[in-house]
């Protein structure tokens, strides 16, 4: 790209990554409760700028609770929710710091033993995850735990910079990462190989950011999610779980779940979109448990736009409750 546009392009990719590495040095050098309230405060003012990723936060939030709450109830969740964001956000920062005896302290996995079975069995396992919780801290405890590096992919970010700058930080918590495009290898081919040679992944599955997708119901409502994870766990024998993060007081909580079946008669996608459906199902559930730490600021249900500015729309619509 060239010209003013690329030079601007290339000059908004510096100070995004700068900014990265100044907040990253900065948050680390602070008292973990300064830090950790100085971002509930920016969370909750975040909450009230009420900018697009706000609003959809919000409507999200209403299809999640089911339209029960009121609308004050409704913003004081969604304040809830961003401080949980910016305590995802803070704790990414300083997580390399926190040392893993910390994180085998405060972290609590229930099902965990469901890891252990399918390894024994000489079976891969997928873990598929929603955005919630702390899914690095997740990640670390993981690592840690298994005694060895586990599979994700990720997205190529812009700039490069900053893609390999959140490639160091996953991988120094004990990730694997392979890119999901723009690799020597498609990440899809990657993920086969690992798990067919009876490896761990972690893939995030509560958002569908390709043209393809299953067609199923989550929180009642339809939505595409991805189908990659089923797909793979059919095309080699890995055992598919879902595992819920949320944050537990201080620490941190991962509910693994049993094995999603994917194996069986049948045609290939109906036994992948049925499997993504016992997902969908698995985190709709776990989510209404606690959906302040559903960090969930994308649009996911095309019937679900954000909702419109409060200073333009006067009170908020009850459509997404309908």
């Amino acid at each position: 790209m060239t010209g003013p546009a690329g030079l601007r392009s290339r000059l908004t990719g510096r100070l995004t990554d700068a900014g990265y590495a100044a907040g990253w040095r900065a948050v680390r050098m602070l008292p973990e409760p300064v830090a950790r309230a100085g971002f509930d405060r920016g969370g909750r003012w975040a909450a009230g700028r009420d900018g697009t990723g706000v609003r959809q936060l919000r409507a999200n939030l209403r299809v999640a609770t089911y339209g029960k709450l009121s609308e004050p109830e409704l913003d004081e969740l969604t304040g809830r929710a961003m401080a949980s964001y910016a305590r995802y956000w803070q704790e990414a920062f300083r997580l390399p710091t926190l040392g893993i005896d910390r994180i085998r302290r405060d972290t609590e996995v229930p099902g965990h033993e469901l890891i252990t079975r399918a390894r024994s069995e000489g079976r891969g396992v997928i873990l598929a995850l929603p955005h919630s919780g702390n899914w690095d801290a997740a990640g670390a405890w993981l690592a840690d735990w298994l005694g060895e590096p586990f599979l994700t992919i990720a997205e190529r970010l812009e700039p490069e910079s900053l893609y390999r700058r959140f490639l160091a930080y996953r991988e120094s918590l004990g990730m694997k990462v392979t890119p999901l495009t723009g690799g020597p290898k498609p990440g899809s081919e990657v993920l086969r190989a690992w798990l067919a040679d009876g490896g761990v992944s972690c893939l995030l599955v509560d958002r569908n950011f390709g043209t393809g997708g299953v067609p199923l119901e989550f929180f009642g409502r339809p939505t595409l999610l991805p189908s990659g994870a089923a797909l793979l766990a059919a095309r080699t024998g890995a055992a598919l779980l879902p595992a819920v993060p949320r944050f537990d007081g201080p620490g941190w909580r991962i509910q693994v779940h049993p094995e999603v079946p994917v194996t069986g008669e049948g045609r290939l996608a109906a036994r992948v979109a049925t499997a993504m459906q016992d997902v969908a199902d698995v985190f709709t559930a776990g989510l209404a448990e606690h959906p302040e730490d559903w960090h969930m600021l994308g649009r996911i249900w095309a019937d679900v736009p954000p909702d419109p500015p409060r200073r333009a729309a006067g009170a908020a619509p009850d459509r997404a409750a309908r």
